[in-house]
């Protein structure tokens, strides 16, 4: 075992990507099953006056009267590992602890991507579930880099070979096309297909989503209709099931 680690992963320059990966799952993992455990604790609170509540032991961290959310904590933690590493460049296995440190951090971070973008605590409503996204896109990315794809879908061995013209060619196409699958409005879709080509090329050929800009700008109403109905509720049915997979949660409860 020792032997295939060193051969495929150490003498490869994959082994802090692994430990990485591994950081940012396992961190994921533990935030969710705390998140879900002080959310029990405060419904708890909230409908049961006098009783003892799930996850009673689990509680929110205050500092002078402040609510710190995790996201905190992931974003010093990045910034520590990355500093450390940027200044020490350390060798094995510090440089593996490093990587599983900063995909901690980069997991807790990510966690409340959400609240980066709205810029409020949206952790457990509809808009707090695009933090799963993000965490699916990161691990995915993750993922292609583990296995040494490169971000733009060329091999930089094969592209000294073919030359800078051939190469240029081959990432302005295929940044062209990953673009088209963004303004189709599929953004997972078109992050992930930045590492694996192959993903951005098929959301960019097929339909785009009804709200996106493609769709309001080159759409007829016969191919909006198509659209409204391929993204209708079955599609978002998938989505909110995979969510629900990653996430450990359902999603809130709409205002009727």
């Amino acid at each position: 075992m020792s032997d295939w680690y060193q051969r495929y992963l150490v003498d490869t320059g994959r082994s802090a990507m692994l430990w990485l990966l591994v950081g940012f799952v396992v961190t994921y993992a533990v935030t969710r099953w705390v998140t879900l455990r002080i959310r029990s604790r405060n419904a708890g609170d909230a409908g049961r006056e006098g009783a003892a509540p799930e996850g009673a032991g689990v509680k929110d961290v205050y500092i002078g009267g402040v609510h710190v959310h995790h996201q905190v904590w992931g974003i010093l933690l990045v910034l520590a590992t990355g500093l450390l590493e940027f200044r020490f460049s350390p060798q094995a296995p510090w440089h593996e602890v490093l990587s599983a440190l900063f995909g901690a951090g980069a997991a807790l971070a990510l966690d409340e991507f959400a609240l980066w973008l709205h810029l409020e605590d949206v952790y457990w409503t509809e808009e707090g579930r695009k933090s799963i996204d993000a965490v699916m896109v990161a691990v995915v990315v993750g993922l292609a880099l583990l296995a040494s794809t490169s971000p733009f879908g060329i091999d930089p061995s094969s592209a000294t070979a073919q030359g800078l013209l051939v190469t240029s060619v081959g990432v302005l196409i295929h940044i062209s096309y990953t673009m088209v699958c963004l303004l189709k409005g599929k953004l997972v879709t078109g992050l992930i297909g930045l590492p694996v080509p192959f993903v951005a090329l098929v959301g960019a050929v097929r339909l785009a989503t009804p709200s996106s800009f493609w769709a309001r700008r080159f759409y007829s109403q016969r191919k909006m209709a198509r659209a409204a109905e391929r993204f209708g509720a079955r599609h978002l049915a998938r989505r909110e099931r995979l969510r629900n997979l990653v996430s450990g949660s359902r999603p809130p409860a709409r205002m009727p």
